[in-house]
């Protein structure tokens, strides 16, 4: 994608200076709704030799630091075992990619020239301009969500998120939430590499933000209080489907523009056909349980990005969410 030299978004919050140290753990799928904020740690442990003198007040003390610890969000045992875990297996591919991407440094403090975040806020101004001028179509104003690049740990108005989460978008503050370590993990442990993947990673994260400014957000989590697990997985299959759709029309318009380069959107559909839950399944269990989907199999998550890209029109985007409830 050609990124450089463009707009950079004023709406960046970049917390990672002063974000928890420690190795992030993986994801599951991109979005999450402030909801499931589960992390997968790996559990470790130590064994504690007996000293003479004071050893019960040193028990005492490492309890509650503990339990300290564990409010600030930070699992004790994930820093014994040397750092967070994932339970996708590491599939490192080589990558034939010439273009330089936009890399982390693996320490949670920005560089002084820091390429990810100057990336981060392009891809934000693009996402921006696209649905500016789709409100302004429809005679209405959209407001611009902030993002925040997180490293580890963060705190949001949906609660406490690990890298473990992904990236996520609150619909209590309006803001997506990007640990942007994430990417390395979107590369070697998935499979999808390039920048044109790790753009729609964040274009499908804006695209909950115009559904929580359309309404969308805001009745799904109305009725999900009175369903099931089942039909709350399946409503919540469709509206991840619609972000993925929005993130399609996002690309139509920015390959309108000339910025895209030849392959990306090749990259933006292998992205979407990893992350797909039953291509997840698979990795992580051996097994796919459709009943547990909640963002999509593969081959829907590639379709409905093609019809937003394809179309650049939202009612291309009609997954109907609500239709049977």
């Amino acid at each position: 994608m050609r990124w450089r030299g463009r707009r950079e978004s004023s709406n960046i919050e970049d917390v990672r200076g002063g974000s928890r140290g420690g190795r992030g753990g993986g994801f599951q799928i991109p979005g999450g709704l402030g909801r499931n904020r589960t992390g997968a740690g790996r559990r470790g442990g130590t064994r504690m030799r007996r000293a003479g003198g004071g050893g019960f007040g040193t028990i005492i003390i490492l309890v509650v630091l503990f339990f300290l610890l564990r409010s600030c969000g930070i699992n004790p045992l994930d820093m014994l075992a040397g750092g967070g875990g994932s339970f996708v297996p590491d599939q490192t591919r080589q990558t034939t990619r010439t273009t330089p991407m936009p890399q982390t440094n693996g320490s949670g403090q920005a560089p002084a020239n820091d390429e990810m975040k100057q990336f981060v806020g392009v891809i934000l101004a693009e996402t921006e301009n696209v649905w500016n001028g789709i409100f302004q179509q429809q005679g209405r104003q959209y407001p611009e969500p902030k993002l925040v690049m997180f490293y580890d740990s963060i705190r949001s108005a949906c609660g406490q998120a690990s890298s473990a989460t992904g990236p996520f978008y609150c619909p209590g503050d309006s803001k997506v939430y990007l640990d942007t370590n994430f990417f390395d993990t979107l590369a070697k442990r998935f499979d999808a590499s390039g920048d044109f993947a790790q753009a729609y990673v964040i274009a499908h994260e804006v695209g909950h933000h115009v559904q929580n400014v359309i309404g969308v957000l805001p009745k799904f989590n109305q009725m999900r209080r009175s369903l099931s697990r089942a039909e709350v997985n399946a409503m919540s299959v469709r509206v991840e489907l619609q972000a993925d759709c929005f993130a399609g029309i996002w690309a139509h318009y920015t390959n309108q523009k000339g910025l895209l380069e030849k392959g990306d959107v090749e990259e933006a559909l292998n992205a979407a056909t990893q992350i797909g839950d039953d291509a997840i399944q698979r990795r992580t269990q051996g097994y796919v349980v459709p009943e547990s989907f909640s963002h999509g199999t593969s081959k829907q998550r590639r379709a409905w990005f093609l019809a937003g890209f394809e179309s650049g029109r939202l009612a291309s985007c009609d997954t109907k969410v609500f239709e049977g409830y």
